[in-house]
């Protein structure tokens, strides 16, 4: 049959089970937004106040559901402005396909309006970047897209496609989606190998990355941390990637990971890395981490081996394939003394937050309260600062794609886009973003996102008038000089709220956490919560940089805090 290109992408969409896209409609896409109207009944189309929301949107939808995520925008600005959810995307290896329009053929090159040269910008934050030139190669180059984005460890992808392309016809013959094909495994000896190093270790340590969750391999991980009796640890991007109300969890590992974490990478005699890349805020000091053990990492990239540490031995292979041909080769462990005594590490260094004053609201009461409330299949995106770090901490995640939070790149103003995103795939499941007052002006727009399309997601702002990680920081290494971090300013988030649409509530004092989140959770439509807190509360335990994770600082001697003469301190 013969169809526009923009209608082939429609169809390609469709073959990819492809239900919603997140954009935003402008000169170079009219083509394409107009198709999306013609197929309105079985393509959704989400619109967001900008851009980079739709990028972020796309990404929490895939990370919630697996899926590829889909987001649209016009030339020029409207691309550029995906640049940094494409990054967020690339740097946690999440799979999204970004559609951009550009100036027609005939003025590429020519410094035309609102053009640029998208595909150069993005290359080195993608898997692939495709400029289309030919109507014809439109469907391929889409299912292409497709299946790059979803093979190996997965990423973005990038189709830019003229707009007299998107116009022209040409024949279209639907064929089936093309799935991934299965990677290769290790060899057996080398899986051999790996199994007698596992039946010898005394003391193993297992520890889980974002891999873990990306290859839909948490059954296969939490089998082999049974079969191993060993504590597990896990970074950021694998937090529900294990059981985390199992005793043999001990919490995050890294620079604001538990103290219990730090002691078992100093005391084990191996460290088994399964789907993780080694970054530096888990290494920290690269010298001296995992010094006193052997390492068995077990990962889909060849490039992540060996790029950031050393290792005794590799596995190359998606996560869950490479578990599922180990795990016969295990017989059942019992490691009782190592385990007592990983339990006695996380009885002596909880994680927990000091109240100063009668009625003083906590973060970790807060989210604690969330998290009981909320119940386990609860989705919890966030921005990025101290915030995330403490929903990281302090909420109990039990299952996989229920935390969605900027890793790599460190995105603030992800949270919310994420949210939207989470919400869309997940339309029955509780979602929540937490949220700092910096992040929350970078994205509040995209409350009327909220208000408009009726997406009944809770944002929970801890508003402490500063850039609290900044902030942080700005203590331990900067003498207290608090260059630009405070955000002490007139808005009043709970009003704005109100102007895009959306309820607010407050909770001002401890006795009502749990009365306030119960309303919003119970509200049915968008609500916004504003919970004012410390500004001088901290991200501890902390490991500061080119120090030695097994280190943590656990307890910050401050002289400024709070414009009271008190300290703040977990």
């Amino acid at each position: 049959m013969m169809l526009t290109g923009a209608q082939i992408l429609m169809e390609c969409l469709l073959e990819q089970g492809v239900d919603t896209v997140f954009g935003y409609p402008g000169g170079a896409v009219l083509n394409l937004y107009d198709a999306l109207y013609e197929y309105r009944a079985q393509i959704r189309r989400i619109r967001t106040a900008h851009e980079q929301a739709a990028a972020h949107a796309a990404d929490g939808y895939a990370r919630a559901s697996g899926k590829t995520g889909v987001c649209i925008a016009t030339s020029g600005p409207g691309a550029t402005n995906l640049v940094t959810g494409i990054a967020t995307a690339c740097a946690d290896s999440v799979p999204v396909v970004a559609v951009t329009g550009n100036v027609a053929r005939p003025l590429l090159g020519k410094n035309s309006f609102q053009e640029v040269d998208i595909t150069s910008i993005t290359r080195p934050v993608t898997k692939k970047s495709v400029l289309v030139r030919d109507v014809s190669e439109l469907a391929e180059v889409l299912r292409d897209a497709f299946f790059v984005a979803n093979s190996g460890r997965k990423g973005p992808v990038l189709v830019d496609i003229p707009k007299d392309v998107s116009a022209q016809k040409t024949e279209f013959v639907p064929v089936p989606a093309r799935r991934a094909e299965p990677q290769g495994l290790p060899s057996p000896q080398s899986f051999r190998r790996a199994a007698a190093m596992l039946q010898e270790s005394d003391r193993p340590f297992l520890y889980g990355g974002g891999g873990v969750i990306a290859s839909n391999a948490s059954k296969e991980f939490a089998l082999l941390a049974e079969t191993l009796d060993a504590p597990v640890s896990c970074s950021l991007m694998c937090q529900g990637g294990f059981d985390q109300e199992d005793e043999r969890y001990l919490g995050m590992l890294g620079m604001h990971g538990t103290k219990a974490s730090a002691q078992a990478i100093k005391t084990c005699d191996l460290l088994i890395a399964v789907g993780t890349r080694f970054s530096d805020r888990v290494l920290c000091d690269g010298q001296h981490f995992a010094r006193n053990c052997r390492i068995l990492q077990i990962d889909i990239d060849p490039a992540e081996f060996g790029k950031n540490i050393g290792v005794n031995l590799r596995l190359q292979g998606d996560i869950g394939a490479v578990l599922r041909k180990l795990l016969p080769l295990l017989k059942p462990q019992k490691h009782t003394e190592w385990r007592e005594l990983a339990a006695e590490w996380k009885h002596e260094y909880p994680l927990c937050q000091t109240e100063q004053e009668p009625e003083e609201v906590l973060p970790q009461d807060v989210l604690e309260t969330l998290c009981r409330l909320a119940g386990p299949d609860a989705v919890l995106t966030t921005e990025v600062g101290q915030h995330q770090m403490w929903a990281a901490q302090f909420v109990t995640f039990r299952k996989p794609r229920t935390f969605l939070t900027s890793g790599g790149l460190g995105t603030m103003g992800f949270g919310l886009g994420a949210a939207i995103g989470a919400k869309t795939a997940k339309p029955n499941r509780t979602v929540v973003n937490v949220a700092g007052d910096g992040s929350f002006r970078m994205n509040c727009a995209e409350l009327s996102t909220l208000a408009r399309e009726k997406i009944p997601v809770v944002e929970l702002v801890f508003s402490n008038s500063t850039l609290g990680m900044v902030r942080q920081w700005q203590k331990l290494f900067y003498g207290g000089r608090f260059s630009a971090s405070d955000v002490e300013d007139a808005v009043d988030c709970e009003k704005l709220a109100e102007a895009f649409g959306v309820a607010a509530m407050t909770i001002s004092e401890k006795s009502e956490i749990e009365p306030v989140l119960e309303r919003a959770l119970a509200y049915g439509g968008p609500v916004l919560v504003n919970c004012p807190v410390c500004k001088d509360l901290n991200v501890l335990p902390m490991v500061p940089a080119n120090a030695s994770v097994e280190e943590p600082i656990l307890e910050m001697d401050e002289s400024i805090c709070c414009g009271r003469d008190r300290v703040c301190v977990l």
